[in-house]
C-alpha cells in the first residue's frame, strides 16, 4: 500500500490543486456556505480519520448536557440514504456505528444522519422539542455548512503539519485549510507530555490570534463491559483483542504497559464483520474490543457471553479554558 501510494506521487498536486481551488471558491463567497443563528459545532480533521472525533463528540455531549443537544453525522458505510433520526428500530447498517454508539450511550440527545447536512440541519429543526445545539460530526470538509464553532483534531503521533494530501499523504485537503478552525486539539498524547514539547507543536502549527491549541490523550476505563455484566479489566485472563478502527495502537500500548496477556486481531477502519469472521471469533474465549466495534458486534448472538468492550473518554490539558470557549459560544 505505501508502495503504491509513492507511485500516486504524481496525482499530489492535481488533488492539491482541486481541493484548494474548491475552498478558496468557498471563502471568497463564489461558492455559497450557509450560517445559522443558533450554535452549530463542527468537530473533524484535516486527514482521514484515526484523530478521535467520537470522543471528543461524546465529551462536548457530556459538557452541554444541560442543552438539547443533537448529532449530525453522515452516517459512514450505512445502507440507507437520506435524513435518518435514530430510534429503537436502527441498527449500525442503517445509520452507521458511532451514530449508533452515539444513541445507545445518551437518552436525552437526537442523533441523526445525512449526507447533506444542511438538509440534516432543517430536518432536526422542525422536532419538538427543538435542539438548540447541533453537533456536526466530520464535517469539516462539509463546506457547504459554515459552523459557529470549529473544532480541528489532529493526532500527536500523526500530525497535519508533517503530511501532505492525498494520495501519496493522508489530508483531504491543504494544511492552509486549518485556519477556519478556532480551536485545534492535538489528540492521543502521552499522559505526560513536557511544555517545551507543547510549544513545540505550538510552533510547527503557527496558529492564527483567533486560534487556540489544547493537548489531549486518551484516558481508558478500568472497567470492561459485555451484554450481561461488567468486570475489572485486568481479571479477563487471556483475551483476543479485536479492532477494526483506524489507528488501534494507543489500545495496544495501553494494554501491553498492563501486563495483559492478550493476542491482537485487526481489522480495517470501520470493518463490517463477515460470516468467516464471526465463525473465526466464536472460537475465542474471550474477546475484548472497543466500544464503537462492540456497537457491529453487538446482533451477533453467538459473541454476546465472550464480548467485551473497553470504553474510552479525553482528559483535555487546560479543559477549564476550553470548557469556556464551548460555552461562552453555545451561550
Amino acid at each position: 500500500m505505501k508502495f503504491l501510494r509513492i507511485l500516486l506521487f504524481p496525482v499530489v498536486p492535481i488533488y492539491y490543486l482541486v481541493t484548494w481551488l474548491r475552498n478558496r471558491l468557498y471563502d471568497s463567497g463564489v461558492k455559497a456556505s450557509k450560517s445559522y443563528d443558533f450554535p452549530v459545532i463542527c468537530v473533524g480533521n484535516l486527514s482521514t480519520g484515526g484523530t478521535g472525533k467520537t470522543p471528543m463528540i461524546e465529551y462536548l455531549i457530556r459538557l452541554l448536557s444541560n442543552k438539547k443537544v443533537a448529532t449530525l453525522s453522515r452516517g459512514y458505510k450505512r445502507i440507507t440514504k437520506g435524513f435518518l433520526l435514530a430510534d429503537d428500530d436502527e441498527n449500525v447498517d442503517t445509520i452507521g456505528d458511532e451514530p449508533f454508539q452515539f444513541y445507545n450511550k445518551f437518552d436525552s440527545i437526537y442523533v441523526a444522519v445525512d449526507e447533506d447536512r444542511q438538509n440534516g440541519i432543517e430536518q432536526l429543526r422542525t422536532l419538538e422539542p427543538q435542539p438548540n445545539v447541533i453537533l456536526l460530526d466530520d464535517a469539516y470538509q462539509h463546506r457547504k455548512v459554515k459552523a459557529g464553532f470549529n473544532i480541528l483534531l489532529s493526532s500527536y503521533h500523526n500530525l497535519y503539519t508533517k503530511d501532505m494530501v492525498l494520495p501519496t499523504g493522508n489530508l483531504r485537503e491543504p494544511r492552509s485549510g486549518a485556519k477556519r478552525a478556532d480551536a485545534i486539539v492535538i489528540t492521543k498524547c502521552p499522559s505526560k507530555l513536557d511544555d517545551a514539547e507543547k510549544q513545540n507543536i505550538i510552533s510547527q502549527i503557527s496558529p492564527k490570534t483567533y486560534q487556540h491549541v489544547f493537548f489531549s490523550h486518551i484516558a481508558y476505563s478500568d472497567m470492561v463491559f459485555s451484554a450481561t455484566e461488567k468486570k475489572l479489566l485486568e481479571s479477563l485472563g487471556h483475551f483476543t483483542l479485536v479492532t477494526g478502527i483506524a489507528n488501534a495502537n494507543p489500545l495496544v500500548e495501553y494494554l501491553k504497559s498492563k501486563a495483559l496477556d492478550f493476542q491482537h486481531v485487526e481489522y480495517g477502519d470501520h470493518y463490517n464483520f463477515t460470516l468467516k469472521d464471526i465463525e473465526l471469533l466464536e472460537q475465542k474465549e474471550i474477546i475484548l474490543t472497543t466500544e464503537k466495534d462492540y456497537m457491529r458486534l453487538l446482533t451477533e448472538e453467538s459473541l454476546l457471553k465472550t464480548l467485551f468492550y473497553i470504553p474510552i473518554e479525553i482528559n483535555i490539558d487546560k479543559s477549564s479554558e476550553f470548557n469556556k470557549l464551548i460555552l461562552d459560544y453555545v451561550g
